[in-house]
């Protein structure tokens, strides 16, 4: 997105976006007012990359084991593996462990609220620090993901795609549309996220339900087709993501150490198998251990 937002773009997309979520917004759990600052946590890092669909047991079945940070921090790095299942990308279960053991120790089990203290924390990105200081604090903070980018670029800056993300220049662009009041903005935020999951889709968005669609520079423009940078969706299939899927998966499922044999036989290429265990490894994701045999981290 260009560094620059429209003086005028805060007082044509708030109201209308503020009003429409509080029709259609969706009930989600950690977006209920007691759902406090660690419950935020989990779930927006359960949500990097990952349907809400597909979090919301895995969010609830976490939060059940383990409410709080000092819960967390007293297991074992292989339960949270263990426990993340098939949410993908496995290493933010470790990540998150990791979280859990420096709220303890340089917190006291409380997640802070402050921005600077939030980046300092293991795992824990722009987004994340951001998203967790006005959800769960009620700041006012610029909340940017994909969804956020994509209504911005099309509803103010006439664009039909954001193209490829630029952290500062975004940060800038979307703080540009924040209502001054901080409960005010913290819910703008949200309800902008929410606009483009649920209505300002990347293929087939659905103008006819868009409470900006007046107001929509990319609408005005005549819904022009987008010719920038763009970035490439990542593939999945017999990639070593997917072979990484597939030794956790076994070692997940097991109770106790598994020797090599049962993980050779989740994929046939011996190179890309073998150079996905050893990333694993590396990962601190698996260990391997003296008598041969491999199992999730203690």
């Amino acid at each position: 997105m260009p560094p620059s937002v429209p003086a005028r773009a805060e007082s044509a997309l708030a109201g209308p976006v503020l009003a429409w979520y509080d029709r259609e917004a969706r009930e989600l759990p950690w977006r209920e007012p007691g759902a406090g600052a660690w419950a935020v946590l989990v779930s927006e890092i359960m949500l990097q990359q990952t349907p809400v669909n597909r979090v919301l047991p895995a969010y609830a079945a976490w939060l059940a084991r383990w409410p709080t940070p000092a819960a967390l921090a007293a297991a074992a790095p292989g339960d949270a593996v263990r426990m993340w299942g098939r949410l993908g990308y496995p290493r933010r279960a470790l990540r998150l462990h990791e979280c859990a053991r420096q709220l303890v120790a340089r917190h006291d089990g409380i997640v802070p609220d402050d921005v600077d203290a939030l980046l300092a924390l293991p795992g824990i990105g722009a987004y994340t620090a951001r998203a967790v200081a006005a959800f769960a604090y009620r700041q006012r903070h610029p909340v940017v993901d994909t969804n956020v980018r994509r209504v911005v670029a099309r509803a103010v800056l006439g664009r039909g795609d954001p193209g490829p993300p630029a952290t500062t220049r975004d940060l800038a662009a979307v703080e540009a549309l924040l209502p001054a009041d901080a409960e005010r903005s913290a819910r703008f935020g949200v309800a902008l996220m929410e606009l483009g999951a649920l209505v300002c889709v990347a293929r087939t968005p659905r103008c006819g339900s868009c409470p900006v669609a007046a107001d929509c520079a990319w609408l005005a423009a005549g819904s022009p087709a987008y010719e920038g940078p763009t970035v490439r969706p990542q593939r999945f299939v017999g990639t070593d993501r997917q072979v990484r899927g597939l030794l956790l998966g076994v070692l997940r499922d097991a109770r106790h150490p598994v020797g090599k044999a049962a993980l050779d036989v989740v994929w046939t290429d011996d190179v890309q198998r073998e150079r996905s265990l050893d990333s694993l490894v590396a990962d601190g994701l698996v260990d391997p251990l003296p008598d041969g045999t491999y199992a999730l981290p203690s």
